[in-house]
């Protein structure tokens, strides 16, 4: 996999400061999400192009399009049990197909008549919409929200076994770029480049929530 890299500078400067937006690395057949684990469940997904071995399909588990909320929430991989850091392209079409299907973590009135309305479809759904604070490098939150998903039944067993086109460690340049992190060294730091990204389906970016678009960052 190649990752498209920038300075974090310069794409502080495009990405809209508040909102709910999703930012992501993708092209127009494909995109990139992260996930963090440890040794025993990273390195043999890496290795094999799928999740297999001590990887649970029995629990929930978590994807997030945005690179800096994954080194936000592995400590840049220093946390225990996140210690490696994966890169999943999927097609977009699949993407899409969770997107499309996630229900909010918690009661959104614009969506649901009712909290009852909204725990049944909690309840049979398989995938989990979660709008948190985005943050920065050093891991102080930032205006904007950033969107992970949770993947159980059939779709986990899609995303783990059948939808990825490469799983790639890239623990290495995690661990390279730590030291950026610092604000002082900012203008050094590299990451993904990542614009705003828009579901080709009609109608999902109001499913979702999301903010105006921007000019000039969808792709």
């Amino acid at each position: 996999m190649h990752l498209g890299l920038e300075r974090y500078p310069d794409q502080r400067a495009r990405w809209p400061q508040a909102g709910r937006h999703i930012l992501a690395q993708h092209d127009d057949d494909t995109v990139v999400v992260y996930q963090a684990y440890n040794a025993e469940i990273g390195h043999p997904a890496a290795r094999l192009g799928a999740f297999g071995g001590a990887f649970s399909y029995d629990r929930m588990s978590w994807v997030k399009p945005n690179f800096l909320w994954m080194m936000y929430r592995s400590g840049w991989g220093t946390k225990p049990d996140q210690e490696v850091t994966l890169a999943v392209r999927l097609r977009r079409s699949f993407f899409d197909e969770v997107l499309a299907a996630a229900v909010p973590s918690s009661f959104d009135a614009t969506r649901y008549e009712n909290q009852e309305e909204w725990r049944a479809a909690l309840k049979t759904s398989d995938v989990r919409l979660q709008w948190d604070p985005d943050h920065d490098p050093t891991g102080a939150k930032v205006e904007r929200r950033a969107i992970q998903l949770g993947l159980r039944g059939r779709f986990l067993s899609r995303y783990g076994r059948d939808e990825p086109l490469e799983i790639v460690d890239v623990s290495a340049f995690v661990s390279e770029q730590r030291r950026n992190a610092e604000p002082a060294r900012h203008n050094a730091l590299l990451t993904p480049r990542e614009t705003v990204y828009l579901p080709s389906e009609e109608g999902l970016a109001t499913h979702l929530g999301l903010d105006g678009l921007p000019r000039g960052t969808v792709g």
